[in-house]
């Protein structure tokens, strides 16, 4: 071999090396994959993978292949940081996660560190963008939102009876609860309950008890499915048909599986139901024909990665900083949901949260 071609050679392997097309991108989602909420955790995965496969299918962004890392961080915040630390040691760009805000919160401080943008899906508490840095976006509403939707419906459609307001001490539950407490309080009504409970425990009869003995007509809960469940069955079966209300935790098959015929006529919050909107009929053709309801928060995650590839290609670059700055600046993006924009905070522009209820065993928009 003459030099001339050794020279030809060692500057085309310096190209290859050097070219972006032969890279892959690393991204992640994150939640609980196990423990008791592991329900949304899978919510998440299944969004997250049909979104990188569909991303892939078409060459990827800006010609590299993205790659999914999965975190289980079980909604606990120490391992929510474990994650988030363990993604930043495989130099991954982005996240798509987390769900329970207890996890996306301090995990976002570890992505702004790090250098990686965090757009959630499900977390809801309004800390995570109001006290959130550069990095930190959602593609689903806030507490204070969901809040103001629910109280402003209880005031009205429950006025003159007793309302109970339960929490179960968790930055998501509490802070639900006390948004629906505030926009209850400003319509003139007083609740005549308030009290906490404990997440993880099978027996919740002496809340019932208290809940009877307060004579309450509707029960505001907020928290995640099994202890609503549990608290919800538990109050029927001793004789307490009150109401109960929760948030978007209830957006979930397994629900109705603790509660049985129970759960008939559970109110709840969520957006307008995504599964039925025309930008999304595409991928929920591609669920259904897989077997899978891209229920809950399944699209919200397909969304995530949606926005964010998009940001990136319109940037030019997936560096963090740059795609977060883009967001904000060059949407409304395309997404399964419809067109998403960002404010200064990295919440969406528009939000809307309805009135959904529990009837034989599925939810519907009321």
């Amino acid at each position: 071999m003459n030099s001339r071609t050794m020279f030809a050679g060692a500057a085309l392997l310096a190209l290859a090396a050097a070219s972006p097309a032969w890279a892959d991108v690393q991204i992640g989602t994150a939640g609980p994959i196990t423990g008791s909420n592991a329900t949304f955790g899978v919510q998440l995965r299944e969004g997250a993978e049909q979104a990188v496969a569909d991303i892939n299918a078409k060459g990827g962004v800006l010609g590299q292949k993205l790659v999914l890392n999965i975190g289980d961080d079980a909604c606990d915040p120490k391992q929510a940081v474990s994650v988030a630390n363990e993604f930043a040691s495989k130099k991954v760009v982005f996240v798509a996660g987390h769900f329970c805000s207890s996890s996306s919160i301090p995990a976002s401080k570890v992505y702004a560190d790090e250098g990686i943008l965090q757009i959630t899906p499900a977390s809801t508490n309004p800390k995570f963008t109001d006290e959130g840095s550069w990095n930190t976006f959602r593609t689903c509403g806030r507490d204070d939102q969901q809040g103001a939707v629910a109280g402003a419906y209880i005031a009205k459609e429950y006025k003159g009876q007793k309302i109970a307001i339960l929490h179960d001490n968790s930055a998501y539950g509490k802070g639900l609860a006390d948004e629906t407490k505030k926009a209850l309080n400003k319509a003139g009504v007083t609740e005549a309950l308030y009290s906490a409970y404990t997440p993880g425990e099978k027996d919740y009869s002496a809340i019932v008890s208290r809940l009877k003995q307060a004579g309450v007509n509707l029960i505001y809960i907020g928290g995640y499915q099994t202890e609503i469940g549990l608290i919800k069955r538990q109050a029927t079966q001793q004789g307490l048909n009150a109401t109960v209300m929760g948030g978007d935790a209830l957006v979930t098959s397994e629900y109705w599986q603790i509660t049985g015929d129970t759960g008939e006529g559970t109110l709840m919050t969520f957006p307008s139901d995504p599964r039925i909107r025309p930008t999304a009929a595409a991928v929920v053709k591609e669920f259904k024909d897989k077997g899978i309801d891209p229920e809950g928060y399944v699209l919200y995650t397909y969304a995530a990665v949606q926005v964010w590839a998009e940001a990136a290609t319109k940037a030019g670059t997936t560096d963090p900083k740059k795609v977060a700055a883009m967001l904000k600046s060059g949407g409304p993006w395309d997404s399964v949901l419809g067109k998403i924009g960002y404010d200064k905070k990295g919440d969406i522009l528009d939000s809307d949260y309805t009135m959904y209820i529990w009837h034989k065993g599925s939810y519907a928009q009321m």
